[in-house]
């Protein structure tokens, strides 16, 4: 073996023995709730977009939300990381913790929030750089800076996508496919660690292929993180979910509870009526 090849292999034993000590960790966190939702309600100005939902999200494994458009789904999604402070008109009640801390104290910082608790959007949104300085960026911003080229691979690595950029990291990332554009921004979304990940309808604009590798991926990263994603494709939340939650007209949870469950034997007769397309 060439000492190329030689460091190449230690390098990726490290970045595996990282990723299994990170693992360890959080399996002792397995049975604990990463997210408790309680009587949490969003308003639009005096328009009411979600109804009071309570809820626990597991750690470490897929939560799909499903429901016709205009149910609350993004809207729930975005109250997950603060992303509706933005929204002037918006106002949200309750409560919702996240490692019984409620994220919507006084003392909380929304942005710091943000790095424990990423979120990857509908369309791949890569910036205008080179595909090594996209995955970088929030590093960088974090003073993360240190053995940065590591942990560019490690994240490359973990949103597959390492074995076809390796040889091209200075290009931009706007010269990627429309599935490898997502995968890279799934990379920078996990590259400063974040411990849960949020995914709204990311593969809604992506071709067959493209979606695949998304949800195989989606399936991978659940090793490692807690994924919450939004979907309007029901067999993408039959295939890749652990619970799923169901919301329908008026913004409202009406029901929460295991994948297998929730698409074999729902409790309330409206998810059924959903699910066997009788209405949405």
């Amino acid at each position: 073996m060439s000492s190329q090849e030689q460091t190449q292999s230690n390098a990726e034993l490290e970045i595996e023995t990282e990723i299994q000590s990170e693992r360890s960790d959080r399996e002792t966190r397995a049975d604990e709730p990463v997210l408790e939702v309680r009587e949490l309600d969003v308003h639009y100005g005096d328009e009411r977009a979600l109804q009071p939902v309570n809820a626990d999200i597991p750690e470490k494994k897929v939560t799909a939300i499903i429901g016709p458009s205009g149910c609350g789904k993004s809207t729930f999604l975005r109250c997950v990381n603060r992303m509706n402070d933005q929204i002037d008109v918006c106002s949200v009640g309750g409560e919702l913790y996240f490692h019984g801390k409620n994220v919507y104290d006084d003392d909380v910082d929304p942005v710091a929030l943000r790095r424990k608790i990423g979120q990857v959007f509908q369309r791949p949104n890569p910036f205008p750089k080179s595909i090594y300085d996209n995955v970088a960026y929030g590093l960088r911003i974090q003073g993360k800076t240190d053995d940065l080229d590591t942990r560019v691979e490690r994240a490359l690595r973990r949103a597959a996508l390492w074995s076809e950029v390796e040889d091209r990291l200075d290009e931009s990332a706007l010269d990627l496919s429309g599935g490898q554009q997502q995968r890279l921004c799934i990379a920078r979304a996990i590259a400063p660690d974040p411990e849960v990940l949020l995914m709204d309808e990311p593969a809604s604009a992506l071709d067959p292929i493209a979606t695949a590798k998304v949800e195989d991926l989606i399936e991978d990263l659940a090793e490692n993180y807690t994924v919450v994603i939004v979907t309007h494709n029901m067999q993408q939340a039959a295939r890749i979910s652990d619970k799923t939650a169901v919301f329908l007209t008026g913004g409202e949870l009406v029901e929460f509870d295991d994948t297998t469950t929730i698409f074999e034997n729902p409790a309330n007769q409206a998810v059924e009526d959903y699910i066997t397309g009788k209405f949405g």
